[in-house]
């Protein structure tokens, strides 16, 4: 990253844990880098672990900050906002959210309104460094800002921005609950090659590597998904047989039904969220 503006985590997870070391590896100052949570025993180990300041105290860690990562669950939100709200009303700060569901206007109202603020949908793979996050800025959010957000998520992964809130719904849908629908596949196929009398180890190790290859052709090749499929497929062989198989065992009506009924339980989860705080 080519400047270090200060950055203070309210929350120090597994996210807020992913999210620095990234930060970290991709050249940031830790000497910029604050984290604040409750347990300070966590607080410790994280700051042995990355070098970087830590304190209990939400509002002074807040107050140290050019962006300030909000890093709580949901659940917690609007207290840890309400309780910072003076503090970031007066320096104003970028504030980034990382919870799922909570929708920017209940953000700003309760940091008693005005700020810029940008949420972030990642997904579990930042743990290890192949995160996709989908990003929305609101109004207050300046070019500077979004390109500073940028570089923070994109040390974990890529980070693509919406122009629509509600399309990080879809979002959620697609990346945030879409590792799932991987691992549901690698389940599935290790268990039926264990039935066909592979060893489970072999079984994982190949379905992983498959997968993680399939992966990175989609990635650098300049085919779609379609034809790259159709590469596969010989005529009358094996994988034509399977491909004829999912396709007439309404594998993309289920995936559709399977993104729809993740895509509503987000927007659901969201007006449960802001009417219960």
């Amino acid at each position: 990253m080519s400047t270090s503006p200060t950055i203070s985590f309210i929350g120090a997870g597994n996210m807020a844990s992913a999210i620095i070391g990234g930060m970290l590896d991709s050249g940031y100052k830790a000497g910029n880098i604050w984290v604040s949570a409750p347990d300070d025993g966590h607080l410790q180990s994280i700051r042995k672990k990355f070098g970087v300041s830590v304190t209990t105290d939400n509002r002074y860690c807040a107050q140290q900050a050019d962006m300030v990562v909000l890093a709580v669950k949901p659940q917690v939100m609007a207290d840890v906002c309400r309780d910072i709200a003076p503090v970031v009303q007066n320096t104003r700060p970028l504030m980034v959210s990382i919870a799922a569901g909570l929708t920017a206007e209940t953000l700003d109202e309760w940091l008693a309104g005005g700020l810029p603020l940008v949420r972030v949908m990642p997904n579990t793979p930042s743990l290890v460094g192949k995160g996709a996050a989908g990003l929305f800025a609101n109004a207050q959010v300046k070019d500077a800002q979004k390109k500073m957000v940028e570089s923070v998520f994109e040390s974990i992964g890529s980070a693509l921005w919406v122009e629509d809130e509600n399309l990080l719904h879809a979002v959620t849908a697609l990346s945030g609950s879409g590792p799932a629908y991987f691992f549901l596949m690698l389940e599935a196929l290790e268990d039926v090659a264990v039935d066909a009398g592979i060893e489970a180890v072999t079984a994982r190790e190949l379905a992983i590597q498959t997968m993680a290859g399939a992966a990175e052709m989609a990635a650098r090749s300049e085919h779609d998904p379609g034809q790259l499929k159709r590469n596969v497929m010989s005529p009358g062989g094996t994988t034509e047989q399977a491909i004829n198989t999912f396709e007439e065992g309404g594998l993309r009506d289920l995936v559709r039904k399977a993104y729809g009924a993740a895509f509503k339980r987000s927007e659901e989860m969201a007006s449960e969220l802001a009417g219960k705080q």
